[in-house]
């Protein structure tokens, strides 16, 4: 039953740098003992541990000795004194049966995270799936009720009254398309807080719709009216009533961001990306989803390592430049004379790199150019040679019978590894290797070959960055966003107003700018005084 208790590979390791190797044995034989007598309670045992956290069989983390592992050469001497050992030791406790892993926890608070966003996104269809429910079910109720509770009082129906039957109708019929086109439509984003016209609107046409049903249960059900068709003329007035208010929801949700009314400049931190949109009359939120929009149509794939290779090379031109303190008390004149010279021979040598850094920037892009355009052409050969191996196989089995015919899936097998080595040092060159794979590769080329492409067409996926749609949904970061914003997120843009979208790896830092009002004149020019006359002379020849 020893092997029932398990503890932390870092406590294990920790303990032994910490401590003695007697202290370390005598508190994992007092370990053991303790283990044994609470395994006749409970059987089950539970180990927090780090991701990437090695067992107690393979302390090896990430290719290196854990902290405080002797190794071969420390085990001749002694042991050295970790200093930070009461950071990095972890207590070892014994076994629980209400215990909880951190796992469990992460995954705990992400199904609720899960349910919270899926409420959050289906709640609007569902508050307006049963006011639209509400609002076609009234009038149909108005004319049932009365011929259900006193029909023998009722007047008879004449010609008009069932004219107004069928308008009834064809004006329901219009109002439930025109609400099922503008309200009930699938939502593709979560904004942080509630539209401000929507729920303006959905107040407004429940007030409404009480309003008339007030009204219906002091006039016509406590009095129990016998003009059926005054009734049927009041639930022609209530369609009429939810027609304008759509049409009022139409002004507000759809043509009032029509005209252009501020420019938008859109700014990625990382790279410096630039793009320029005009947006309508818009709410902060709003404008940021629009924003994001344009932005997964507009924007290049963020490439997180071009950005590490600047950094790589910024760091190298740091390190190369020494700093001495030539004014340090062991550098004196009197007493060291050679330090001080050579010192500031060391630190003037090391300004003058500095000044040639904009040198070697430029060779090294230079090269990387060289080198790109190497790549490239080797690998537009490669692609042209199997492009026109296929078109050559396939003239071929034109004359050949069906049963040899080989599939657009097979052929693209077939050609791809005569391309995928130019191909994978052309995207390791140019650092986008990771954003393509071997199967998307595959699937390119074979509708590329489906479609009867050029080879320039199905280069032009992988000689230039494209949007980020283009790319895997891994790539998207659809449901990572974070709206920053002083401003209240409900609140319309004006001029000056300033947020920011951050995501994991970088943010999209906005300024809005209105729109100068343009002033245009007009200046008439009148048509005969531009008209001049040739006057041709006989000694002249034209």
């Amino acid at each position: 039953m020893d092997t029932e208790s398990t503890h932390s590979g870092y406590s294990y390791h920790s303990s032994r740098s910490g401590r003695s190797n007697r202290h370390g044995d005598r508190s994992r034989e007092r370990h053991k003992a303790s283990s044994s007598k609470d395994s006749s309670r409970s059987e089950r045992s539970v180990v927090i541990n780090p991701p990437d956290t090695p067992s107690q069989e393979s302390p090896v983390h990430n290719g290196e000795p854990l902290p405080g592992e002797p190794t071969p050469a420390a085990d001749d001497g002694d042991e050295a004194q970790d200093d930070n050992w009461g950071e990095t030791t972890t207590a070892v406790t014994g076994t629980s049966e209400l215990s909880v892993s951190q796992e469990e926890v992460v995954g705990l608070g992400k199904e609720i995270q899960d349910r919270t966003q899926g409420f959050r996104r289906y709640l609007p269809l569902a508050v307006g799936l049963c006011v639209g429910l509400l609002v076609m079910a009234t009038p149909l109720v108005f004319l049932l009720l009365p011929a259900v509770m006193w029909p023998d009082r009722l007047q008879a129906c004449g010609a008009a009254c069932e004219g107004l039957f069928l308008s009834i109708s064809f004006k329901l019929l219009i109002l439930l398309v025109a609400v099922w086109a503008l309200f009930l439509r699938p939502g593709h984003a979560s904004l942080p807080r509630v539209c401000v016209y929507r729920a303006f609107l959905t107040t407004l046409t429940l007030l409404l719709t009480m309003s008339y049903w007030l009204f219906y249960g002091v006039r016509i059900l406590d009095a129990q009216d016998e003009d059926y068709h005054g009734i049927v003329q009041f639930a022609v007035s209530l369609v009429d009533s939810q027609l304008f208010v759509h049409y009022l929801a139409v002004v507000l949700l759809e043509l009032r961001q029509l005209r252009p009314c501020y420019s938008v400049c859109v700014i990625r931190s990382t790279d410096g990306e630039t793009r320029h949109y005009n947006i309508g009359q818009l709410s902060i939120q709003r404008a940021a989803l629009s924003i994001l929009e344009y932005y997964y149509r507009d924007f290049p794939l963020h490439n997180p390592a071009l950005l590490s290779a600047s950094k790589h090379r910024a760091a190298k031109h740091l390190a190369g430049l020494k700093v001495y303190n030539v004014d340090a008390p062991g550098n004196t004149a009197g007493a060291q004379p050679g330090n001080g010279n050579q010192s500031r021979a060391m630190v003037s040598a090391a300004a003058k790199r500095k000044d040639s850094a904009h040198n070697e920037l430029y060779y090294e892009e230079a090269d990387y150019e060289r080198r790109v355009r190497k790549r490239r052409a080797r690998l537009v050969v490669a692609v042209e040679e199997a492009f026109t191996h296929v078109r050559r196989m396939k003239k071929e089995d034109e004359r050949a019978s069906p049963s040899d015919i080989m599939d657009v899936r097979e052929a693209a097998l077939a050609i791809f590894p005569s391309m995928a080595r130019a191909l994978q040092k052309y995207l390791r060159t140019t650092r986008r290797q990771h954003c393509h794979s071997m199967e998307s590769i595959q699937k390119h080329l074979a509708f590329c070959l489906v479609n009867n492409m050029s080879p320039k067409a199905f280069l032009e996926a992988y000689l230039a960055p494209g949007p980020t749609l283009q790319y895997g949904p891994e790539r998207w970061m659809a449901d990572q966003w974070t709206l920053v914003s002083e401003a209240s997120v409900t609140s319309g843009i004006k001029e000056g107003t300033e947020f920011l979208l951050r995501c994991l790896d970088f943010s999209l830092a906005v300024t809005i700018k209105g729109i100068p009002y343009i002033r245009l004149t007009e200046e008439y020019i009148d048509p005969k005084s531009h008209k001049f006359i040739l006057l041709l002379q006989s000694e002249t020849s034209v």
